[in-house]
């Protein structure tokens, strides 16, 4: 595992950094509530990035090093927890058979973010891309597909039998992100040094700017 996380951790930082010269402040929405992902991430602690670090920019990092643990534990789990491995074939072959789904191969910079900006009061909309993922999940002028026999219901030794492998899947998962971390560690001199060429000079140029309209003459008074 330690050798396949270290490749996977500096193959995603280097993507991470191919992508930082594209960023671009956002001002187009705020976020309503603390992203889980993000804060207090020990993953961006590791990084160095959890002070004066614009959200987008920590997220995008931080979605990269989740696809390095989730393929370390899909991995562990195929090779060594085979009822747990069978249950999640059948999870996926359920959700294959919806027919779209909006969340589904976006770039890691946006896995996990809300995908459907904040609606404006009275502004016509024909839907957003949540309730068009909550509609049925056949086309009506298609025929219906044969219903699945149903699976016979586990027992309850199978059941503690994947309990069981569930444990040892989150214990793999905790040493996966502890290595991680370490791993990062060592980037983060460069991951630092991109940050303070690319993204410190536009985050800058926001605060003079909006400092200019504060200072304008046009700016209301009162306030």
């Amino acid at each position: 595992m330690e050798r396949s996380v270290e490749a996977r951790v500096s193959h995603e930082v280097d993507n991470w950094l191919r992508w930082l010269p594209r960023w671009r402040p956002g001002t187009h929405r705020s976020r309503a509530r603390l992203c889980r992902q993000c804060f207090g991430s020990p993953v961006i602690a590791a990084a160095g990035l959890n002070e004066d670090v614009p959200h987008a920019v920590q997220h995008a990092l931080a979605m990269r090093m989740k696809i390095v643990v989730d393929a370390s534990v899909d991995e562990y789990t195929e090779k060594n927890l085979p009822l747990l491995a069978h249950e999640l074939r059948l999870d996926e072959a359920r959700r294959a058979r919806r027919l779209y789904r909006p969340t589904d191969g976006l770039e890691p910079e946006y896995t996990g973010l809300e995908i459907d900006p904040p609606t404006v009061p009275g502004a016509p909309y024909l839907f957003t891309f949540g309730e068009l993922a909550a509609w049925p999940d056949a086309d009506e002028t298609e025929p219906d597909p044969e219903p699945e026999a149903p699976a016979p219901p586990l027992t309850a030794q199978q059941k503690a039998a994947i309990l069981a492998e569930v444990a040892l899947a989150d214990k793999f998962a905790a040493e996966a992100g502890r290595r991680l971390c370490a791993e990062l560690a060592g980037h983060r001199e460069r991951m630092r040094a991109a940050v303070a060429e690319f993204v410190e000079p536009q985050v800058q140029a926001l605060l003079a700017d909006l400092e200019n309209t504060i200072n304008s003459p046009l700016w209301p008074s009162g306030f």
